[in-house]
């Protein structure tokens, strides 16, 4: 194991100097490296509370350089504003920040970030009150352009102090530092999750292994949804505030582990954030310095790395657009766990990229569900497999208009091998073209079903038509009126991949899939 620290220093804008630290320490599976971001990040001002996108494409972070023109020409430090730095994808470095707008960065206000979501589209920051107090406000990327910061509600701001944030990847949990009473002591580390009715949970505290007597700040749970990292200055800290990581595991945390040198210093080091892939990380230290600049730490793995070092995590990602014209739309995402038949997160696409970005962990079946208005909803399946390390899917969706004769493929529609009745891993996909139905109450639709060509093809038409009556009757006994339906039976007379295709293919599980892919259940707009 071994430290190195190399220095090369230049001068920057009005004479001011800028050294580029890059200081380097080899653990058996790791190296790490640190380096102080350059001068198009950082200033010969206080830059802090940096918040990076899980692909790491998108840096936001707080500044304190001289903002508007009078404070330029005095070279006087500035309220807190927001920044923003996009990746170069050629030279893999970050562009020259720019201040976000005054929607965020109100003048007359203090306006940290706090944190970003995975996907880019929703910021936390924080923002002072005439009592010295601060509370976390919320605003969306509508396309280009972000919506007026509101106030979290009571559950998360109080009369106390909350001064930094991060958001669960489902969404709908906010972990967050707040000096309320009922805590440990000082600044602890809270929770609030919003339920299925619109309303978040009272406030939770973390609890003593996470909090001290001591002031915790700075939190950050990683795309995983599974490990928390936070700065305190309990835990035994080297001095002033340590980066500390805990693991939530059967119903518990872990004992915080300090990410010892040379990440921790024996100053101030704070607001660590982790890319989802866990090669990137990023925080704001003074290492010495007079002012908080920030940090990249690139963990390098070695040859002799396993996949273990890794966090355990796919990222499902792609662009969502009209199926003709290929224009950008923004839709809702919902994705459901097939085997609990439950939500676990809803998500949208930017309507200026069409972009969208979710972590998803490994282990379960996933039905995907994307919709727009004036759209025919679209499934997926993905079936994530419990595997080590990280992967990203890519899946570019386009959604097709609800108009006559447009056909879609149900992906989530569920039956045992040669059976007709439906299994309850299909009860959300169903109720999706339920509420389809309910929605658009002159709609008329067509249900087929489809085979392979693997049996008898009498066998393998009464058993489609089966299928797709089971679809009906689903739909019926809910309300619906059996004269908006249609079903019929194709067997495999209409496969997706031919058997001349399939018989070319390589492998076996080529095979069973393309399959798969012909055996499903349709639907047909036959009057809207």
């Amino acid at each position: 194991m071994k430290n190195i620290l190399l220095c090369c220093t230049f001068i920057g804008c009005n004479g001011y100097f800028f050294a580029q630290e890059l200081i380097i320490k080899d653990n058996d599976s790791v190296r790490i490296e640190i380096q102080k971001l350059g001068i198009k990040v950082n200033s010969e001002f206080n830059d802090y509370a940096p918040v990076v996108t899980a692909d790491g494409g998108t840096l936001f972070y707080t500044s304190r350089r001289p903002l508007t023109m009078k404070e330029k020409k005095r070279n006087n430090e500035s309220r807190e504003n927001v920044y923003r730095s996009d990746m170069n994808d050629d030279s893999k470095e970050w562009n020259e920040s720019v201040a976000l707008p005054e929607t965020i960065n109100n003048p007359v206000r203090y306006n940290s970030n706090i944190a970003i979501s995975n996907d880019g589209q929703r910021l936390l920051i924080y923002r002072d009150d005439r009592y010295g107090n601060g509370d976390i406000y919320e605003s969306f990327l509508k396309g280009e352009t972000w919506s007026e910061p509101v106030p979290m509600p009571k559950a998360i701001n109080s009369d106390a102090h909350e001064s930094s944030a991060s958001i669960a990847p489902d969404g709908r949990t906010i972990y967050f530092v707040s000096e309320r009473k009922g805590g440990q002591g000082g600044r602890d580390i809270w929770k609030s999750t919003k339920g299925t009715n619109g309303e978040w949970s009272a406030a939770e505290n973390l609890g003593n292994v996470i909090n001290t007597k001591t002031d915790e700040e700075s939190v950050f749970i990683h795309p995983d949804g599974k490990t928390l990292f936070f700065s305190s200055k309990g835990h035994n800290s080297t001095g002033g505030y340590d980066v500390f990581k805990s693991v939530y595991d059967n119903g518990k945390w872990s004992q915080p582990v300090g990410l010892g040198e040379p990440i921790n210093t024996t100053g101030d080091d704070l607001f660590f954030v982790l890319t989802a892939d866990g090669s990137m990380g990023y925080y704001a230290s003074s290492r010495g310095d007079q002012v908080k600049n920030i940090y990249s730490i690139h963990f390098i793995p070695k040859q002799t790395e396993k996949k273990t070092e890794q966090p355990n995590l796919t990222v499902l990602k792609g662009v969502i657009r009209d199926f003709k014209t290929k224009t950008p739309l923004e839709a809702k995402i919902i994705i459901t766990d097939n085997t609990l038949n439950t939500v676990i997160g809803e998500f949208n696409s930017n309507s200026a990229s069409g972009k969208y970005l979710i972590p998803l962990p490994g282990g379960k079946n996933y039905g995907i569900a994307v919709s727009a208005e004036g759209y025919l909803f679209h499934s997926e399946n993905v079936d994530i497999a419990e595997v080590e390390g990280y992967y990203e899917v890519v899946r570019d969706i386009d959604l097709k208009k609800l108009e006559t004769g447009t056909q879609i493929v149900l992906r989530n529609i569920f039956f045992d091998l040669d059976k007709y009745s439906l299994k309850s891993e299909s009860t959300a996909e169903l109720d999706r073209l339920y509420q389809l139905m309910i929605d658009n109450p002159k709609l008329e639709i067509e249900l087929s079903g489809h085979t392979d060509t693997q049996g008898s093809a009498e066998h393998n038409q009464q058993l489609s038509q089966n299928r797709a009556k089971a679809v009906v009757d689903y739909l019926v006994a809910k309300g619906i009126s059996a004269k908006r339906f249609e079903y019929k039976g194709y067997g495999e007379e209409r496969p997706i991949i031919s058997d001349a295709v399939i018989a070319k293919m390589s492998t076996e599980a080529e095979k069973k899939a393309a399959h798969a892919n012909n055996r499903r259940t349709e639907i047909k707009v036959l009057k809207n």
